[in-house]
Order: structure tokens, then C-alpha cells, then sequence
């Protein structure tokens, strides 16, 4: 009786919760930024190379009106294929973590070695969420682990679903962790080390209130995160992803009756080890995410398939489905890129940073620098990339800050916090699709599930902000 009560409750929440699917979301959103190029003033800045940096930067001072230029019809779906090949770095990137992880899964020790590891923290579910974060946060922080993290989601995923929770935390627990680090910034050289060159401060200067950011991120996401988890871990049919976690739910008693470690299964477990330190290496070492990182994560899963005694057909085999398996998240990858095709190349993305700036000028300080905040929050939503928002912005912003008796440290905080956070709330980031496809979690649920907290970390940044305002963040 008891199941039968369970599976009308299903119904209803299946019922009640329809929404569009992901892709047509991402049309719709598409059709919008085209229907945009028609209303939106169409306008440009000049883009000219810093002679002490080498980039391509904003000159603040060019910005121009141009004549309209509003995408066709056909254009619009000329647009999807464009974002495919833009972003064709990520969405490889997407398939060989599917396809190394399909060889790794392959041999078992994944698997066995969670349950083992569940067995061990039987009991100790309150340390190992907030320990988990700070450990991604310091990746965020230091390398801008981003793309990085997509490897470590299905292992976060099966570890939370064996201690009683659900992919929800398992997920967060990674990406949220990672967010914390990322938007604090403190040592993070795409972000803010490329917002500081360009606004012509000491490399990674003014680090104490960054550090003290990224902790209040960690600190408010872990308690969010932990108060969610234990919750379900007493009544799981309060769990978000109730019907996700149902049909998981005889892999999940599966992974409760595995047998001890093997010692091949041990060396692959190594093998995966030696695997990450290299990527730690890498990332912090300039290695290029498209190419090099992607052929440590191929030569991790090939050699972790013949330690665990697969022969050469199996391993193909695993990669193939491994890479299946992430089919969804590629593609919509390449189809959210599509929105940014579409603005650009119907010229309004640089009047909408150019309306965002204007703005900003007339506001008293404390409310300027929380304004600041929002317009970067805004333009993440079309240019979610760390680098290239910086990029964009930055050329406008340091000397919006010196025309708002700002600081521009003050600037560089606001563009760190606007673009991180967001990171993990709009459709438009390719990292947080791929993520939700890996650990096969709709968008729908994971965005009533992260706007209470991203509520909450934006009212903390906006005080952070004002903090800036009230110590003249500096050094200038």
C-alpha cells in the first residue's frame, strides 16, 4: 500500500512539474535575443590591443551607434551551427571526460571504491559536505577550476546517493564548492588576474577581502547545501529529484553489496589519482584546456582500462558509451552559444554593456559599486566566459570606477562576484549544462533548487561591495 501511495505521489509531481524541454528553452531564449537585434539600439566599441599585455581590450571612450543590423530568420538557425563550432573546444571536452569516465566505470573501481568509502564515513555526512567544498573552493581559487570540474560529478553523484541523499548534493557539492573559489577569486589568474592586468593593478593585490568573500561563499553554500541534504536524508520524498532518485534507486542498492577492492581495481583507483595531480599540474601551469587537458583525461581512462584487465575491445566499447551517455549536454552546450551568435551578430551586445555603464555614473558610491555588481551579473548571462568578460568590461568598467569615485579594485570585485556566482544559475553557461547532463538532473529542478542560495550569496556580495566602498578597496 505504502509503495502505491509512493507512485501516485510521483504522478503528480510529473504532472505538475512539466516544463519546456531544455532545447526548446534554449530556442525560445534564441528567438528572443533575435527579436532583440530588431528593438535594441545597435552600437559598437573599437577594439584595440594593449601594448603591455598583448590583448584585445574595450576602448571605453569609442562607443558608436551603427546602423541596425537585425538577424533574419534564417540566420537565427544559421546561428546554432556557428555556436556548435565556437564552442566545439568544450563540447570535445564534454564527450572525452564521457568517454574516459565510460573506460574508468568500466573496471568497477569507481563503483567499488565509493561504497567503500560510504562504509567508512557511515556517520560523518556533516564533514564531508563542507569539507568537499572547501576542497573544490581551493581549486576555484587558484587554478579557475571550471571545466575541471565536469570529472569529478558522477563520482560526487554516487557518493551522495550512497550516503542518502541525492544527485542534487552531489552535484553541489562539487560545482558549489568550486564556485566559492571562483568567484572569491583570490588566486584565480583568469579572472581576476586578467581584470587586474587590464585595469593596470598589482597582480592579485587587495587578497584579504578576496579571501575573506570566498569564505563567506563557502560558508553560506555549505549550510544551505548540508541543511538540504539532511532533510532528504530524514524524508526523501522531499528531495527535488524524488523521481530522478526513484529510478536510480536499484542502482543504488547495487552499490551497497560490492565486493572489496581488487588489486587491479586499486591501480586504477591510482592511476585516477596520478591522473588529477597532473591536471592540477596543468591547469596551473598554462596548459591549454582544449588540448592538453583533454589528452590527460584520454591517456587517464585508457591506461586505468588495461590496468583493470579490459581488453582493447571493451575499452572502445566504454568510451563509446561513456561519450553517449553525454550526447544531451554537448549539444546544448553549442546551442547556448547560439544566443551569444545571435547578439553579436546583430550588434547589440556592446549597447547593452554601454547602457548597463551609463548607468552607473549617476548613483551615490555604495549604490553605484552594488550596481556595478548587477551589470556584471547581467552580461555573464551573454558572455559567460571569466576571460572574455573581462575582457569586454573592464576597458569600460576601471575608468567607470574613477568617474564614480570608486575605487578600481572596487571594479574588479564587482566583475568577479557578478560573473562567478552566475555561473552556476543561467542556461546560457556551457560548464553548468554539461554538469546537469552528466549527474542527469533537469534544468528546471536544479534552478529552484540554487535560487534560494543565490539569493542569499548575492545579498552577501552586495554587502561585500559596500564593504569595498566603506574601506576605499584598494590600492587604487
Amino acid at each position: 500500500m505504502k509503495l502505491q501511495q509512493t507512485d501516485a505521489n510521483l504522478d503528480n509531481r510529473k504532472k505538475k512539474s512539466w516544463v519546456p524541454h531544455t532545447y526548446v528553452l534554449i530556442f525560445c531564449i534564441i528567438l528572443i535575443a533575435a527579436a532583440a537585434t530588431y528593438l535594441v539600439p545597435a552600437g559598437v566599441y573599437d577594439r584595440v590591443t594593449d601594448p603591455n599585455t598583448g590583448r584585445t581590450i574595450v576602448d571605453a571612450a569609442s562607443f558608436k551607434n551603427v546602423p541596425q543590423n537585425p538577424v533574419k530568420p534564417f540566420e537565427i538557425i544559421q546561428a546554432i551551427p556557428k555556436g556548435m563550432n565556437q564552442a566545439g573546444w568544450i563540447i570535445f571536452l564534454v564527450f572525452i571526460i564521457g568517454g574516459s569516465f565510460g573506460m574508468i566505470n568500466g573496471t568497477g573501481a569507481i563503483e567499488t571504491g565509493i561504497a567503500t568509502l560510504v562504509k567508512k564515513l557511515a556517520g560523518k555526512e556533516k564533514i564531508l559536505i563542507p569539507v568537499t567544498m572547501l576542497v573544490f573552493a581551493a581549486g576555484g581559487a587558484t587554478f579557475g577550476m571550471a571545466e575541471s570540474t565536469l570529472i569529478f560529478i558522477p563520482m560526487g553523484v554516487v557518493l551522495a546517493r550512497g550516503l542518502g541523499f541525492d544527485a542534487l548534493v552531489g552535484m553541489a557539492m562539487v560545482t558549489l564548492g568550486a564556485l566559492a573559489g571562483f568567484a572569491g577569486g583570490v588566486l584565480n589568474p583568469f579572472t581576476v588576474g586578467v581584470a587586474q592586468g587590464i585595469a593596470g593593478l598589482p597582480l592579485f593585490s587587495g587578497m584579504g577581502l578576496r579571501v575573506i568573500v570566498l569564505l563567506g561563499f563557502w560558508a553560506i553554500g555549505a549550510f544551505f547545501l548540508l541543511s538540504y541534504a539532511l532533510k532528504i536524508k530524514s524524508d526523501p520524498s522531499k528531495s527535488l529529484v524524488y523521481d530522478l532518485e526513484q529510478l536510480e534507486k536499484e542502482e543504488e542498492l547495487k552499490q551497497k553489496h560490492f565486493a572489496a577492492l581488487t588489486s587491479r581495481q586499486k591501480m586504477v583507483l591510482a592511476v585516477v589519482v596520478i591522473g588529477f595531480g597532473f591536471i592540477v599540474y596543468g591547469v596551473t601551469h598554462g596548459w591549454s584546456t582544449s588540448s592538453d587537458l583533454t589528452a590527460i583525461f584520454l591517456t587517464m581512462g585508457i591506461i586505468s582500462g588495461l590496468v583493470g584487465g579490459n581488453n582493447p575491445g571493451k575499452i572502445a566499447t566504454d568510451f563509446i558509451e561513456g561519450a553517449r551517455s553525454l550526447t544531451f549536454g554537448a549539444l546544448v552546450i553549442g546551442l547556448t552559444r547560439g544566443i551569444v551568435v545571435v547578439m553579436t551578430d546583430g550588434q547589440i551586445i556592446d549597447s547593452i554593456i554601454h547602457a548597463g555603464a551609463q548607468a552607473v555614473t549617476f548613483l551615490p558610491r555604495s549604490i553605484a559599486a552594488v550596481a556595478m555588481l548587477s551589470v556584471q551579473t547581467f552580461i555573464n548571462f551573454f558572455i559567460n566566459s571569466g576571460s572574455g568578460q573581462a575582457a569586454t568590461t573592464m576597458p569600460i568598467m576601471a575608468p567607470l570606477a574613477d568617474v564614480a569615485n570608486l575605487t578600481r579594485q572596487t571594479a574588479v570585485l564587482a566583475y568577479q562576484m557578478g560573473d562567478g556566482l552566475s555561473n552556476s544559475l543561467f542556461p546560457t553557461s556551457g560548464v553548468l549544462m554539461a554538469g546537469l547532463s552528466i549527474a542527469k538532473i533537469p534544468y528546471d529542478k536544479w534552478f529552484k533548487f540554487i535560487i534560494p542560495l543565490m539569493i542569499y550569496l548575492h545579498l552577501f556580495a552586495a554587502v561585500m561591495m559596500m564593504v569595498a566602498v566603506f574601506i576605499n578597496y584598494g590600492p587604487f
